[in-house]
């Protein structure tokens, strides 16, 4: 799975973020699960706040090797939009910039709602290595929000103008195949997994090498690291970036 990262994956340009992550679950009975999770994404080499995120889902044990998960996800963003110049702008026909040219800039915070389905399909095979293989299909709603002015590269300042961005939904379907060390008694558990996201297109690619701790029955800690691979992803303009993560699980 290493072996498939693209050669281009530490190119300059590259952003390097953080994930910290916190997790409450609770065991219903043999077949049901409710979890709680928080999260924070640190993005610009980890120096600017990207995203918060509290999400609440519940996993039904369908058999031994199938598994049935649908969540909810509160995600509130720190958005970057930028717009660039076109043929027909008239900073563009009068010479002071050219096609392409960064044009205005507006940053803010705003809220989105995510919802998603899931099974995942899991065996042993070959000794202790687990194998398993997830299809989510999410669907994030991005409602309107309006800035008060933008930042105009041209003029290198604000315009003073209101800016609405319009209401959007997005379906996307996420299909991640893992691979990880599960052997009795033993307190780590070493995986690695890619991930593609596919909405009518391939939009992005994330590869994870990890591992989780077990530190007793309540209390694990894990950690990993992303390379994220964008290709085709222009609504949320999510950056090629390399991610370091941590997380805390607690069971009761």
């Amino acid at each position: 799975m290493l072996a498939l990262m693209p050669l281009g994956m530490m190119a300059q340009g590259d952003d390097f973020g953080l994930d910290f992550s916190l997790e409450a679950q609770k065991k219903i009975n043999k077949q049901w699960n409710v979890s709680l999770e928080g999260e924070l994404r640190r993005r610009d080499d980890a120096k600017i706040n990207d995203r918060w995120a509290l999400g609440l889902s519940v996993d039904y044990k369908v058999a031994k090797w199938l598994k049935a998960t649908a969540g909810y996800t509160f995600l509130y963003d720190n958005n970057q939009k930028i717009s660039y110049y076109e043929i027909t702008d008239d900073a563009v026909i009068d010479g002071d910039a050219e096609v392409g040219d960064p044009k205005k800039c507006a940053q803010y915070w705003a809220p989105r709602h995510r919802f998603n389905v899931s099974l995942t399909f899991d065996k042993k095979l070959f000794g202790d290595f687990r194998f398993s293989l997830r299809e989510r299909w999410q669907y994030t709603y991005r409602p309107e929000h309006t800035v008060s002015e933008r930042w105009s590269y041209l003029n290198n300042a604000y315009d003073g103008k209101e800016k609405t961005y319009g209401g959007k939904g997005k379906n996307v379907l996420r299909s991640r195949l893992q691979v990880e060390y599960d052997k009795k008694g033993l307190a780590v558990t070493p995986y690695a997994n890619v991930e593609l996201f596919n909405a009518w297109s391939l939009q992005k690619v994330r590869y994870n090498v990890g591992l989780d701790w077990k530190l007793s029955k309540q209390h694990s800690i894990g950690a990993f690291y992303r390379y994220q691979h964008v290709r085709n992803d222009d609504d949320d303009n999510d950056p090629n970036i390399h991610m370091i993560g941590l997380g805390y699980k607690f069971k009761f």
